[in-house]
């Protein structure tokens, strides 16, 4: 690592009058730099290096115009859990020493730092004082921070609206027609000033002001409305006047960008010649169906799509080219890009744009670098980029967007009550104007990441089918059973449910619960790797006894003539990483793990991955019964650290950026096809299949590949995780719908 000198700099793009940091990563070889100058004399606060996770880094201080590093000598976790807080995270989990994450460049800040723990900002620790060290760049400290943000703070990894409250602080649109249906894509113009509401008055509006109020509402478009229909309602009522004269481009991501001209009285002047202003506004194809209009028809090829984000309209982003799914490159990433994205896709402009991997990583292809979108373009391909070559970025720089949505209501019909955080509780909803509980039968994942979603609390970590141990409410009635949802809904009311209540156990006790978080692992399959290992093998029974303990042979093994004969083996390696932003943990606790004394571990999950051959038409022609697992850190990523093994009843799982391999020597690592006759058949391997544990992505946890078989050889070939074409590529590859249920059809 010392060989190479990464430098992580800030790149400072000028937008709309607002300064936005984004981070690039340059690989040179040292060389003088301008330094921004410091805004005030407040210190900031950065994580950089490489290799790394967005919560862990090279700590740097920006200081007196300056950015520098922290000498290790006298280093302690108290300090780290200072400098962890000044990065807007809760607290710090470990530190590093000695330039882990890479040499820092220029001034080294502080050293023989000695901090209790306590302390709001490293200034007020013990230290040699700033700028006097007798350290070396060899011995630059780094902090591991819990990736669990301290509310409201700004993060250092988000390029944001610099939104001057005193100017505008919020923008509603009012209905002059009552109306419960959301979401609300007409009405007068209202920004919040004091503790009430103002209007803008429209002398001058233009459909640029239109489209830059529809795109902070989260529509993508906008259209003219009908004065006429307002003027009557305008002259019949009194109005504030905040703003007289609004002067968008069209492309600003946040009213306060545009040029403001304020009431300079009391705010109840009049407006002369006009009205309150009034936009109409076009909803994205997701919530037409919500608004009583004609649903269009959703388009048939999209070319680009969000990956990994808790929340709808939010996630790392993904392009097509030549058929394969791709990532975009932080490198000039900005809000403008990231609105033409988050309108494409049918949302509003860009809340916030992320650098950095904030979103996770991504796999196979980096499709754009530099991309420079002018903000009016209709995609992401209209706008200019620059092709990747392999030096230039690497998916810890993948780009990722926040866009503005419609706002639903939809966390006023469901609420967790009785937990010791509001991340936990059971569950409750709002059915027919009365709050009551939910059915915890066949209970899953799926309908507890609805609930998680539609709160706006992320990821479920479990789904809970028992909730006697949580405090009671007053609420004991159940409102809501047989509820089986995609998991894609943005409410529980979107799911299938039942019309009337019909469940076994309808005491509060047994009501669905659950936890959410706000991250959540991403396991996906390395395809190229079980292509190129693929082989036959024809393995003596007595060799076998072990593997039909655990039940890794097909049915037929048991009717054979032990120990004599063999079975026929499709064997291959499989390696499994996680790229999500949380380790993936089995479910089930250490006291339920099962000891399997062929192999010399416990396995902590059941059901982990389905190996299956399929036929032509779909039919389960073979399957691998590979179930139980004993899951570990088998490899990382450089520079982190390997925390799960399975020896010695050590904790199982996978760390963020590691990944488990099974070798395709290894006992039950096969499909038994003794009784498969050759021909053309589709290898499908399915992760997490029952969806046991969380995940962010469950569209990547299927691979499949073609497979020719002659009776005595066998071949692979386009092999491919199931959502890494595009959907004309996949109906190339196959013409039936893949099998992910591991059922025989």
């Amino acid at each position: 690592m010392n060989s190479r000198c990464w430098k992580r700099c800030f790149i400072i793009s000028f937008l709309l009058g607002v300064w936005f940091p984004a981070c690039i990563l340059v690989q040179t070889t040292p060389r003088p730099t301008s330094t921004p100058k410091p805004q005030s004399d407040r210190l900031q606060f950065r994580l950089v290096g490489y290799p790394r996770k967005h919560n862990e880094g090279r700590i740097e201080i920006f200081y007196k115009g300056e950015w520098g590093t922290i000498c290790d000598d006298d280093f302690s976790l108290s300090n780290a859990h200072v400098l962890c807080r000044q990065l807007g995270f809760v607290a710090a989990t470990g530190w590093t020493h000695s330039a882990k994450y890479g040499k820092g460049l220029g001034k080294i800040w502080l050293d023989n730092v000695q901090c209790n723990g306590g302390e709001k900002s490293i200034e007020l620790c013990k230290s040699r004082g700033w700028g006097n060290s007798d350290c070396t760049h060899d011995e630059d400290a780094g902090v591991i921070c819990k990736d669990e943000r301290i509310p409201g703070f700004v993060d250092s990894n988000v390029i944001h609206v610099q939104v001057d409250e005193n100017k505008v602080e919020e923008v509603r649109l009012r209905p002059v027609v009552t109306t419960k249906k959301r979401p609300i894509t007409e009405g007068v113009v209202e920004v919040k000033y004091k503790d009430g509401w103002t209007q803008i008055c429209d002398v001058g509006w233009t459909p640029k002001n239109t489209r830059v109020i529809c795109g902070m509402l989260g529509f993508p478009h906008e259209r003219k409305v009908n004065k006429n229909f307002y003027k009557l309602s305008a002259e019949r009522q009194k109005h504030q006047y905040r703003l007289h004269s609004v002067a968008c481009v069209g492309t600003e991501v946040h009213l306060a960008a545009c040029p403001l001209e304020f009431n300079k009285g009391n705010a109840t002047e009049t407006c002369e010649g006009g009205m309150p202003a009034v936009v109409s506004c076009v909803p994205g194809p997701q919530y037409v169906q919500n608004n009583g209009q004609k649903k269009k028809k959703p388009q048939t090829t999209t070319t680009v799509r969000l990956k990994g984000g808790a929340k709808l309209g939010e996630g790392r982003v993904e392009v097509l080219k030549n058929n394969e799914w791709g990532t975009v490159c932080d490198d000039r990433w900005t809000l403008l890009s990231a609105s033409v994205v988050c309108r494409e896709l049918g949302f509003g402009s860009a809340k916030d744009a992320f650098t950095g991997a904030r979103m996770g990583q991504g796999i196979g292809p980096i499709h754009m670098n530099e991309v420079q979108c002018l903000g009016t373009e209709k995609s992401i391909w209209n706008c200019g980029f620059k092709n990747i070559t392999s030096e230039d970025c690497q998916h810890i720089e993948d780009a990722a967007v926040r866009c503005n949505t419609p706002y639903m209501a939809f966390e006023n019909s469901v609420r967790i009550v009785g937990g010791r955080t509001h991340y936990e509780g059971r569950v409750e909803v709002q059915m027919g104007g009365r709050w009551g509980t939910v059915c915890s039968t066949a209970w899953t994942t799926k309908e507890a990441m609805v609930v998680c979603r539609q709160l706006g609390l992320g990821y479920s970590m479990h789904a809970i089918t028992e909730t006697w141990y949580w405090d009671g409410s007053n609420v004991t009635e159940m409102v809501m059973s047989g509820v089986k949802c995609t998991g894609n809904e943005m409410a529980l009311s979107q799911c299938q449910h039942h019309k009337t209540i019909s469940c076994q156990k309808t005491s509060a006790k047994f009501s669905a619960g659950v936890i959410c978080s706000e991250t959540a692992s991403d396991l996906v399959l390395n395809a190229p790797l079980v292509q190129q290992t693929v082989y036959i093998e024809d393995r003596p029974l007595h060799m076998l006894y072990c593997a039909a303990e655990e039940d890794c042979l097909s049915k037929s093994a048991a009717k054979a003539n032990w120990p004599y004969g063999h079975r026929r083996l499709l064997r291959f390696s499989s390696q499994i990483h996680n790229i999500g932003r949380a380790d993936f943990r089995p479910k089930a606790g250490r006291h339920s793990w099962i000891w399997h004394a062929c192999h010399g571990h416990y396995h902590s999950m059941d059901i982990f991955t389905h190996y299956d051959l399929l036929s032509s038409n779909g039919t389960k022609v073979a399957e691998g019964h590979k179930a139980s697992f004993c899951l570990e850190d088998t490899e990382c990523h450089e520079g982190i650290s390997k925390r799960y093994e399975c020896a010695n009843f050590g904790e199982q799982g996978i760390t963020v950026g590691c990944w488990d391999l099974y070798r395709h020597d290894i006992d039950c690592q096969w499909i038994d096809i003794t009784d498969v006759k050759p021909g053309n058949y589709v290898l499908q391997i399915v992760i997490n299949p029952n969806f046991e544990v969380a995940e962010s992505d469950f569209t990547n946890n299927a691979m499949k590949c073609n497979c020719k078989y002659d009776g005595h050889r066998i071949w692979l070939h386009n092999c491919h995780m199931g959502d890494a074409f595009s959907d004309e590529a996949e109906r190339r590859f196959e013409k039936y719908p893949g099998q992910l249920n591991n059922q025989i059809s």
